[in-house]
């Protein structure tokens, strides 16, 4: 662009050729580039910037200001990932609870056999749960949920929730708002409305990336918040354990790069029915439970046989546990209900040694005052005095009053009809009750002995071996970490509070808050946000700096050398 002498000068007439000519020479210095500025030809090198138009670099920043962000909260989340990725070999959680791109999850294996009572280990010889034991970790006393009933139990353990906030309370159910039963003996437990107040781990896990298998657990076959294990079998008793064994290894070892149903699963989830069945029917005391004790550890050893046959043995970290324990009873430990109260007062809900009482309208008083000093063996609660410690009074379907029998003692309404031999149910303070407990894999110490956990802490402990951010539950992380090969690596506390029980009915997600607080952003989160945000702040700046400039009118060119006495001293005008 020419240049242009400042306004004064503009239109003025030299007086002579030396002016003139001086006035020329002024014009070419005044034009002339500045040495420091001096433009680079396009064949030479130079910085990007000296290549670029005009304004071009604050595109380039505004770019980079966009894309450092993202970067830095990856890179965090990475360290994250590793930070609280398990002794499992690896694996993380994202702020979703997934794993990163490349980075394998961990492999879990959950076995229940349902009814085994922590000291059937030590009754009969059992080589195989021995084995585990020397291998693993092992806890002596497992406190489970009150009621210690199949289904509470084994939902408790995949949400580590106590029944009262996961809803399942009993095999046997009513729900005032639903106004409709649950037994574990029909369909029923196919409506997921009866399961949604909690998120099964295997839920979480899918919605962060994962993939699950489960054959035969309670509620796996269940649509749970629309979503069913990534493998599942629908629950058929007469399916054998070997083919469950069968299914659950070829889930585990297929292909983790698979597509679709070749894919591997991460988290597997295998139960059996024994020895609760033959517990029932025989007794826990009887002699003929040896054999079936020995029966189990058999099982055991086929699993352990064909996990190692499939490469999976020393990579998976296997979890060997039950969800409650057996008493025995006996014939002359009766209390028929009849002799002290008309069942014309009341609906009878669930079965012994817990049974749930809904009395008629206006009856409550009547049939609680009729039971609660009837016989020195029953322990009669209404709802609101039910001992907190056993968690299990905040909820609609908790009926407003509660019978429990003590120990061996059996509830019925009358004589008539069929009796065990044996039965769970009972208070959870009882050893009676107690699960037994065993793990081992890359994730656990070996040859360790724990005294005592909680069957809730067993959620926070899965969910930190495979590398996902547990919901809100009443286990505790830190109550159970000294199992684990490698400690948890400390991190900010993230906000968290204890679940609060509530009627399920119309309730999505799972549970409240509690125990642990979950798996929370590292340091290097903390860090790689401040930096993200200070990053887009600057690249607000410049963006409104650059479109300012846009809409200030062009102004012309100015050089040192105009400021210089040169031209009023040369210029005779």
């Amino acid at each position: 662009m020419p240049f242009l002498l400042p306004p004064p000068l503009q239109g003025r007439i030299y007086r002579t050729r030396a002016a003139a000519e001086n006035a020329t020479r002024v014009t070419k210095t005044i034009n002339r580039p500045h040495r420091l500025a001096r433009r680079i030809p396009p064949h030479a090198g130079g910085t990007m910037r000296s290549r670029l138009p005009s304004g071009a670099h604050c595109y380039l920043f505004c770019l980079w200001a966009l894309l450092v962000p993202p970067v830095c909260l990856q890179h965090a989340s990475h360290h994250r990932r590793k930070d609280h990725g398990g002794g499992g070999g690896g694996g993380g959680g994202d702020d979703d609870g997934g794993v990163g791109g490349g980075e394998e999850r961990p492999k879990l294996l959950l076995v229940s056999f349902d009814g085994f009572r922590w000291d059937y280990v030590d009754r009969v010889p059992t080589p195989n749960f021995h084995a585990l034991k020397r291998e693993g970790v092992t806890v002596e006393v497992v406190e489970n949920a009150y009621i210690t009933k199949t289904f509470p139990d084994h939902y408790s353990l995949v949400t580590g929730l106590y029944a009262e906030t996961h809803g399942i309370v009993a095999n046997e159910m009513f729900d005032p708002a639903l106004n409709r039963s649950f037994s574990m003996e029909t369909d029923s437990v196919y409506d997921p409305r009866w399961w949604e107040a909690a998120v099964p781990l295997w839920v979480t896990l899918q919605r962060a990336g994962g993939r699950s298998g489960a054959a035969m657990w309670p509620g796996s076959d269940v649509r749970i918040h629309g979503t069913y294990p990534t493998r599942y079998l629908a629950y058929n008793a007469s399916v054998t354990f070997a083919a469950r064994v069968e299914r659950i290894v070829r889930w585990l070892a297929a292909p983790d790069d698979g597509e679709g149903e070749a894919a591997a699963v991460d988290f597997g989830l295998l139960y059996w029915e024994e020895p609760d069945e033959s517990g029932h029917r025989l007794g826990p005391e009887s002699t003929l439970m040896d054999d079936v004790i020995k029966d189990i550890d058999e099982k055991l050893g086929y699993l352990r046989n064909e996990l190692k046959k499939a490469g999976l043995y020393e990579r998976l970290n296997l979890v060997v546990t039950s969800d409650h324990g057996m008493t025995q009873l006996s014939k002359d430990k009766i209390i028929e209900l009849d002799q002290y109260v008309s069942r014309d007062l009341y609906t009878w809900v669930d079965k012994s040694p817990v049974v749930g009482l809904l009395p008629k309208e206006g009856k409550l008083e009547e049939v609680y005052s009729s039971l609660v000093t009837a016989n020195p063996y029953l322990f009669v609660y209404k709802k609101e005095d039910i001992p907190e410690h056993l968690h299990y009074s905040h909820n609609s379907r908790i009926m407003p009053i509660l019978l429990e029998a003590q120990e061996g003692w059996t509830i019925v309404q009358n004589r008539n009809g069929t009796f065990m031999l044996g039965n769970h149910g009972y208070s959870n303070t009882l050893p009676s009750m107690h699960p037994v407990f065993l793990a081992r894999g890359p994730a656990f110490r070996q040859d360790y002995v724990k005294p005592a956990m909680r069957s809730v802490d067993l959620y926070p402990l899965m969910c930190h071996i495979l590398a996902l951010r547990p919901l809100p539950n009443n286990g505790s992380l830190a109550a159970v970490q000294d199992l684990l090969s490698v400690a948890p690596s400390p991190s900010p506390a993230t906000a968290s509070s204890t679940p609060t029980a509530a009627a399920p009915t119309g309730s999505s997600e799972g549970g409240g808050g509690g125990g642990d607080p979950a798996p929370g952003y590292s340091y290097a989160t903390a860090v790689g946000s401040l930096l993200g945000v200070v990053m887009v702040l600057g690249f607000l700046v410049v963006f409104v700096r650059q479109v300012t400039l846009k809409q200030l009118p062009a102004l012309p060119m100015r050089s040192r050398e105009m400021s210089q006495p040169l031209l009023q001293e040369d210029l005779r005008l």
